[in-house]
């Protein structure tokens, strides 16, 4: 018997164009960008659709759209298919943004107060720490423990940590941009098989986030978290969650700790996950599983012709 989880990509994964087949396709999808537009008071579609890069990719405004992309794909998927994603779903994951679309999808936030809240923590980590001054790096073909120990000598008393553990041999460690500059010249001298600066703006999933993090507990502390009606996977603990108390918590603790994504894959499979749907942009988590956990069937929907072989997969 199938086993489904459904999971949620994470900043990265946009591109210009993104969602609008879904707007044009689907009227439950329309609704869904409309209401993530009215929520924030911005054209927060047009920028998607036809906008430029550069802009897209400013933080304040990649994750509230990928947030909308993601809903947009489950608004389709529940009004075609008739049913609900709790009926079908034994586990939910995004990966860092992605958990608020996970938690969206299973009912514990509504739309406007997801789009908001990624709003406001991609303003809070951008005003973290100024331009230039962090950064992150992607480690390819190393370990865990390789990363760690990249981290802990490269720093020389500056910030240094893992940010997202990807699977597949993927670290992404995050901190000062010295540090991140001398943690890939190591990494190269230690035969890791590549090590890459990312194009991001501020070093996400580190403690230098801090005043994000208080910022976010502010935020999260008067909205409306009910329990979700799937359970879903928390980035901090790799484990089930199910409590909005401890939802909220662990939602502040993700803006500076580890992604823990390998380990949700794998959490998922052992607790007997056969096949994993990624629903929005791109298709970055169904490579990551191929590699985590082979076993797992994966595919991605984020068009309508998507959307189409996904219930007939269901």
């Amino acid at each position: 018997m199938s086993v489904h989880a459904f999971v949620f990509p994470g900043q990265g994964s946009q591109s210009v164009g993104m969602g609008q087949a879904l707007h044009d396709a689907f009227a439950s999808s329309r609704a869904v960008f409309q209401e993530v537009d009215d929520a924030l008071g911005v054209h927060l579609s047009k920028l998607m659709f036809s906008g430029e890069a550069d802009e897209l990719t400013k933080t304040e405004n990649t994750q509230p759209a990928l947030f909308a992309v993601s809903l947009a794909a489950v608004r389709a998927l529940e009004t075609e298919g008739g049913f609900k994603l709790a009926d079908k779903a034994a586990l939910l994951a995004g990966h860092s943004l992605g958990e608020y679309s996970a938690l969206a999808a299973a009912g514990t936030l509504g739309i406007a107060e997801g789009a908001r809240l990624l709003r406001l923590r991609g303003q809070a980590m951008q005003r973290a720490v100024p331009a230039g001054e962090g950064g992150m790096a992607a480690l390819l073909g190393v370990e865990a423990e390789q990363a760690q120990s990249i981290c802990e000598d490269a720093a020389e008393g500056q910030v240094l940590e893992i940010a997202n553990d990807n699977g597949g041999g993927q670290i992404v460690v995050s901190g000062h941009m010295d540090a991140v500059d001398r943690a890939i010249a190591l990494a190269k001298e230690r035969g890791i098989k590549r090590a890459v600066k990312l194009p991001v703006s501020a070093p996400f999933h580190s403690s230098l986030m801090a005043p994000a993090g208080r910022e976010m507990a502010e935020a999260l502390a008067t909205a409306t978290l009910n329990a979700p009606s799937v359970p879903v996977i928390a980035n901090v603990t790799a484990a089930k969650v199910t409590d909005p108390d401890a939802i909220r918590d662990l939602l502040v603790k993700q803006v500076t700790g580890t992604v823990r994504w390998r380990e949700s894959v794998q959490a998922m499979a052992a607790m007997g996950v056969t096949n994993m749907h990624e629903l929005g942009a791109g298709k970055v988590l169904c490579g990551l599983a191929r590699r985590i956990a082979p076993d797992l069937a994966t595919d991605n929907a984020g068009t309508p012709a998507e959307i189409e072989a996904l219930l007939k997969a269901l």
